[in-house]
């Protein structure tokens, strides 16, 4: 087994290390900290903000308890408790291209009939702007009804797939991510971004575990990078089962 500070295991959050939308279970945290850790480097990225990231895996002490954690797939960087980077998709695109693209966004959803609708349609983050047919503050419930209709219906693949169409010059990715949403982001600040950040450590094997790692999936590009060696799961048990078997526990 290589030394602690020569691998790192990265890990997606949502269905990879809590149920979705869930906070991480008190067993997972502590299998976390007292038995992954003390084998190997642990990073924390994911698409969502930080203070979704935070609430998701126990708080701001999350920022600590950990070796990186990596919001809105890197864009916002932090190192043992200590920021390192921020970017900005506003910054990247500029305001008249990002009103472009949100209007549009705003139109093709509007014209989707789905059981239910509810609010927040867009959400605009430091580094992505999270598109949901259905509006994030759907219920638990109602969720669960959009991802049973999404898979009969491909909604958000559709809607994929027509953005593609209609911005293939503004060099964007259009991501499926989660159970409701669709990340869009420029070109190249997928998951791999967090890479850049960890070049200079020169760690001898990065090990990335997550859930959405097919195609058209948040975590694919990072799954797939040479830079990686990538672990597909299907649950926070699964992830567990997998790190048991990889760090020898």
């Amino acid at each position: 087994m290589l030394p602690r500070n020569k691998i790192l295991c990265l890990f997606d959050v949502d269905g990879t290390l809590t149920a979705p939308v869930q906070v991480v279970e008190p067993d997972m945290e502590t299998f976390l900290l007292n038995e992954v850790k003390p084998k190997c480097t642990v990073g924390l990225v994911g698409g969502s903000d930080l203070k979704k990231i935070l609430h998701q895996m126990g708080g701001s002490e999350v920022l600590k308890k950990y070796d990186y954690v990596f919001s809105e797939n890197g864009l916002v960087a932090y190192k043992n408790g200590i920021q390192i980077a921020k970017e900005s998709i506003q910054n990247h695109m500029g305001e008249e291209k990002l009103q472009v693209f949100i209007n549009y966004a705003l139109r093709y959803m509007s014209e989707i009939t789905l059981p239910v609708k509810r609010g927040t349609f867009v959400e605009f983050r430091n580094g992505m702007i999270n598109l949901s047919p259905i509006g994030r503050s759907c219920s638990q419930s109602e969720r669960e009804q959009f991802v049973e209709y999404d898979k009969a219906h491909k909604i958000r693949e559709k809607f994929v797939q027509d953005l593609r169409k209609k911005f293939s010059d503004m060099g964007l990715t259009f991501s499926i991510g989660g159970q409701i949403s669709i990340d869009v982001f420029p070109t190249g600040w997928d998951k791999t971004y967090c890479l850049q950040h960890l070049e200079k450590e020169k760690f001898d094997e990065i090990h990335f575990f997550g859930d959405k790692t097919d195609a058209g999936g948040n975590d694919h590009e990072i799954y797939n990078d040479t830079r990686t060696i990538g672990h597909k799961v299907t649950s926070p048990i699964d992830t567990k089962k997998q790190l048991v078997e990889l760090l020898k526990l």
